[in-house]
């Protein structure tokens, strides 16, 4: 399986989900976030399938939104924003409910939307040049619809920090704060990275598969707020609101046409 945005593989028991568009620094569009929510739907669905690794190609995990999504939504309605948010937010739920464990392999750069792909994952791997932004307040928006996974993913003491500010944070630092699960150095070849995403895939393939998905669902099932279809809806209202708002609307035209947004000008 494969499309012009990523690509499905299988190893054994392992599939290997690639972001495979480099050259926009594997950004978030309609069709990508499409194409990854049946990739996810797909591969959880193998019954040969018993671990799942997302990793990209290229200097950048993901950058977030992509410059000609990002030009659509300038325009969209209140409600169109709702049903695009909405999207966004099924694919995340897919990725965070796959029935299989799942492993982000991070080889570069993770922003704003992009860190949601991470959060949504069981686990995170991450190179030591790696760098993690909330970008969102900068463009007069805020990262409403990862925030469940996000949230769940760095707490909320580092939550408060790195969305209000939209720091630039360190591998270094996402391990600090529990966001990724191991730092490794970043050789040329990615060596060390894919010898430890290959450590934690021989342990979720040596134990009980039925153990293993029962697992997850217990963490899911007790971990904190349950993200039910009150909560995502919240957060699909919360960033319609915010893109459909003057400021937000500001915000993405001002990156759009590189200038400041108007509340830094003057």
């Amino acid at each position: 399986m494969g499309t012009n945005n990523l690509t499905v593989t299988r190893d054994g028991v392992v599939a290997r989900i690639t972001l495979t568009q480099p050259e926009i620094r594997n950004a978030f569009s309609d069709e990508v976030i499409a194409d990854i929510t049946a990739a996810f739907t797909e591969v959880g669905a193998r019954a040969e399938v018993r671990a799942v690794v997302l990793a990209a190609e290229g200097p950048a995990f993901c950058a977030g939104a992509n410059l000609n999504w990002m030009r659509r939504m300038a325009d969209y309605t209140r409600d169109e924003n709702v049903a695009d948010a909405g999207k966004l937010a099924e694919m995340l739920r897919v990725i965070y409910e796959c029935p299989k464990p799942t492993i982000a392999r991070v080889q570069g750069d993770v922003y704003a939307g992009g860190v949601g792909l991470v959060a949504a994952c069981d686990m995170a791997v991450a190179v030591d040049t790696a760098g993690f932004c909330l970008s969102e307040v900068k463009l007069g928006l805020i990262p409403a619809t990862i925030s469940p996974y996000v949230i769940r993913a760095m707490g909320a003491r580092a939550a408060h920090r790195y969305f209000l500010t939209a720091e630039r944070f360190s591998a270094a630092e996402a391990l600090r704060i529990g966001f990724v699960h191991e730092v490794v150095a970043a050789d040329p070849a990615f060596e060390a990275l894919d010898a430890k995403v290959a450590e934690l895939l021989k342990a979720l393939t040596s134990a009980s598969p039925a153990a293993v998905r029962a697992c997850k669902k217990l963490v899911i099932d007790v971990a904190e707020r349950e993200i039910n279809a009150g909560l995502i809806d919240a957060t699909v209202q919360g960033i319609a609101d915010i893109r459909a708002s003057e400021e937000g609307r500001e915000g993405v035209q001002s990156f759009l046409q590189k200038r400041k947004p108007a509340w830094l000008a003057g």
